[in-house]
């Protein structure tokens, strides 16, 4: 068991900073210290934490409790999100620490908020890569990054799909509530924190998406994203990517826009290159990773009543390989990244398989219990399978 730490002497408030590895979802994920992510709580998600089964736990972040937030604004009209992290925590298990963090209370003489420079700072150091990261917040409302042609630029030293939907919360947030207001966020284990360029394939997983409480309009629309993506087809789309690359040292970085376009020969196609670093297509992540996958499917066909509504499931990798496996690439040999040079290697990489968002996750003695199913879930079944064989597929040539 874990201690928790005392309440710092100026205070335990937090000031949470956008989460710069967030490569897909629409609601903003926030770094709450370096092993702690939090996103705006949902009842139906807590409930699922709550009762988590003991075979899903390797599969999912670990729940480290609930904390307060609110708005801060600034003389200029700054807004910044502080979490306010008490004591108890929402299971009442006093194995759940939440911690308390000192290091913003009363250190920037402007009552906690961020200066432009000091938001900066904090995006350089909160990766090691810190040539990975621009000096400036500014996002473009332009497409994203490239569309399913290829025809937009690919390389962009951060993710900005994680900014953007951190401003967005934030525009939403200070345009409905005041600063007193309270809000409830969710405690998460941060799953990327141990990797040093962590590539993270997003798949939005399953042939339907809308929950059981969605309206008439949003069931509709998400049917059609189903029926016109690999949805569909698969029972799985990419939903957001992003893959260091060892040639540029810059991340390749996709979002859910060209992911719903691609074809079941354009997402076999994206698998592969998120298995590219540049220089090569790395062979050896194949067998971990289906072997997860493959444990993990073992666990949902035994989850009877679960239906995984519009939740994620998230490939990561460490994109920092040994130094015996990097082989420099010849300045006059151009690789295009579906078609990197095969390599097995015999390092493998440390890889991971998580299960993420269950705003829309339904389960019979669920306290937020609309429908009650019978068996496992089918389609998060088949989009499991279809990847499982796509991989295998990668592994053996075809």
């Amino acid at each position: 068991m874990v201690g928790q730490s005392p309440p710092c002497e100026s205070g335990s408030a937090v000031l949470l900073e956008p989460f710069v590895h967030q490569v897909g979802g629409h609601m903003s994920m926030m770094k709450y210290d370096e092993h702690t992510i939090c996103k705006p709580l949902v009842s139906q998600e807590l409930s699922f934490y709550e009762s988590l089964p003991l075979a899903m736990r390797q599969f999912t972040p670990q729940y480290k409790g609930i904390v307060s937030v609110h708005l801060k604004k600034d003389s200029l009209g700054n807004v910044t999100l502080i979490a306010s992290p008490s004591l108890d925590n929402a299971t009442g298990d006093p194995a759940v620490t939440i911690w308390h963090k000192c290091k913003w209370a009363g250190s920037t003489g402007t009552g906690g908020t961020w200066s432009h420079t000091q938001v900066t700072k904090t995006f350089k150091d909160s990766c090691p890569g810190k040539r990975l990261l621009r000096t400036d917040l500014q996002y473009r409302t332009d497409p994203l990054l490239e569309d399913a042609n290829g025809n937009q630029p690919e390389r962009k030293s951060y993710n900005p799909w994680g900014l953007h939907c951190h401003r967005q919360h934030l525009n939403r947030m200070s345009s409905k509530h005041n600063e007193n207001k309270l809000h409830q966020f969710l405690l998460l284990e941060n799953v990327v924190s141990k990797y040093n360029y962590p590539c993270i394939l997003d798949l939005k997983m399953g042939t339907r998406q809308h929950g059981d409480d969605a309206s008439e309009e949003k069931k509709a629309r998400h049917i059609k994203k189903c029926e016109q993506s690999t949805s569909a087809s698969l029972g799985v789309r990419i939903c957001g990517m992003q893959v260091y690359q060892a040639d540029t040292g810059h991340f390749l970085c996709k979002d859910k826009y060209y992911g719903r376009k691609l074809s079941p020969e354009g997402f076999r196609q994206t698998l592969r290159q998120f298995l590219c670093n540049g220089n090569r297509l790395q062979m050896d992540l194949l067998e971990p990773i289906v072997l997860r996958l493959k444990a993990l499917l073992s666990v949902i066909r035994k989850q009877s009543s679960y239906r995984f509504y519009s939740s994620s499931l998230l490939i990561i990798y460490d994109g920092q390989e040994p130094k015996e496996n990097t082989a420099p690439l010849d300045n006059h040999l151009h690789l295009q990244k579906t078609n990197c040079a095969t390599s097995h290697g015999t390092h493998h990489s440390r890889v991971d398989v998580r299960m993420i968002d269950f705003a829309h996750t339904t389960f019979k003695g669920s306290k937020c219990n609309h429908t009650t199913y019978d068996g496992p879930d089918h389609g998060y079944i088949f989009g499991l399978e279809n990847l499982i064989k796509i991989l295998q597929n990668i592994s053996e040539g075809k």
